[in-house]
């Protein structure tokens, strides 16, 4: 389908992908709607750390999406910057680096396959004696094994960053429709013609399943299910200290934890501190569905696993604690593509953590797919027909409404 001013495209998800993916539809030419059940940026987006991380990924197709977003953010931001410079500075653009540590042997070990991998693949990794780690994070436990600095790593203020980036598909022509939560399909043959909502259909050429970790409840309202699931993260804050910590600085057991399929808990330690001031504690994952409740001994997990990178916090005083839901795929890669089963319904998910980071990028592969241009990176370990993210096709009757789906709210 080419993205032909009169062309309609519907965007049902109004976080940092949602938004991206609409900023890049409006700039090609397409009619866009947003819309969201709730509010814009309010639900996962809200929750993330903002992290634009090249540091905690192998060699593979999520290293190069994720090297491909690293060089497309400060292009973004200068385009926004020319446009809407207020929203452009909102997004706190930080390209401070990240600093790995070690502090076992076996982790160093690790640690060092690990990032000889990296260099092989073009991320710069560069080790770091203790003169040196010291220099860089004088606050950081001596006690360590490896350490390594990634210069590539930045962060930015995820919710200001999907503002942003909303901002300038609306000035590009893109509506926002909040509070409109999307029922069920209305389908033609094997092609998805409009969503149902509470105020009724909304038609379009094509409609993009950007939904986060709620999306493979959506996707199975429209008839055709993909596997994304919530995976519950939760981090501490502290009151604003002094300059204490000055990159992003995690445990080298969090590259596994990411990496990990697992529905118990998974600790490591994340470390980083906001230009307010404050500290940021992670991190943990859970498969623990929806449920939404703060848990005393996760909180308590996370505090220890961070205070061995960083001693010298055990006297700071914590002022709140939360916690958000990741979209989880069982083969940890994102889904981005054509829906092989319902024509007119595309994803744009399932990319955990990783998402603020990952989100320009995964809007130009979007772009470019729906375009039918060559894309900058392969996207063939994204499709939407693997084995990892397909579930059984329930697609309503031609010109049905599929019904919501048990749980699905």
């Amino acid at each position: 389908m080419k993205g032909t001013l009169g062309s309609r495209a519907v965007v049902l998800g109004a976080g940092i992908i949602g938004a991206a993916c609409a900023r890049e539809l409006a700039l090609m030419g397409f009619d866009v709607l947003v819309v969201d059940r709730g509010g814009a940026a309010g639900a996962t987006t809200a929750h993330g750390e903002g992290n634009v991380l090249v540091s905690d990924k192998g060699p593979g197709p999520e290293l190069e999406l994720a090297r491909l977003s690293r060089r497309l953010w400060p292009e973004t931001l200068a385009a926004l910057a020319e446009r809407h410079p207020h929203a452009a500075r909102s997004v706190e653009w930080d390209p401070k680096g990240g600093i790995v540590i070690a502090t076992t042997d076996a982790g160093a070990r690790a640690l060092t396959r690990f990032a000889a991998a990296q260099r092989a693949a073009g991320v710069r990794a560069d080790v770091l004696d203790a003169g040196a780690l010291a220099a860089a994070e004088p606050f950081a436990t001596r006690d360590h094994a490896a350490a390594l600095h990634y210069p590539e790593d930045a962060q930015v203020q995820p919710a200001a960053a999907a503002t942003a980036l909303l901002t300038d598909a609306l000035a590009a022509g893109a509506e926002l429709r909040t509070g409109c939560e999307v029922l069920g399909a209305v389908t033609r043959g094997a092609r998805l013609t409009a969503v149902r909502t509470a105020t009724g259909p909304l038609e379009a050429d094509l409609f993009v399943n950007a939904a986060g970790p709620w999306a493979g409840a959506l996707s199975a309202r429209l008839g055709a299910p993909v596997d994304v699931r919530p995976r519950r993260g939760d981090a501490l804050v502290t009151a604003p200290l002094p300059p204490t910590v000055f990159h992003k600085v995690y445990d080298a057991d969090y590259v596994a934890a990411v990496g990990s399929s697992a529905e118990a808990l998974q600790t490591s330690a994340v470390v980083e501190a906001t230009r307010g001031g404050s500290v940021l504690l992670g991190s943990s994952r859970r498969r623990v569905g929806f449920d939404d409740r703060l848990r005393p001994a996760v909180l308590s997990a996370v505090a220890a696993k961070a205070l061995r990178l960083f001693p010298t916090l055990a006297g700071a005083m914590v002022t709140r604690a939360y916690g958000g839901f990741r979209p989880y795929v069982p083969d940890h890669l994102p889904v981005i593509g054509a829906d092989p089963r319902l024509a007119g319904l595309w994803h744009a998910g399932g990319h955990e953590g990783a998402g603020i980071g990952l989100s320009v990028g995964t809007a130009r592969l979007l772009r470019d797919l729906v375009s039918g241009r060559p894309t900058e990176i392969d996207a063939t370990a994204f499709r939407v027909d693997r084995p990892a993210v397909l579930g059984p096709v329930r697609r309503p009757p031609d010109g049905a409404l599929a019904p919501p789906e048990e749980g699905a709210r």
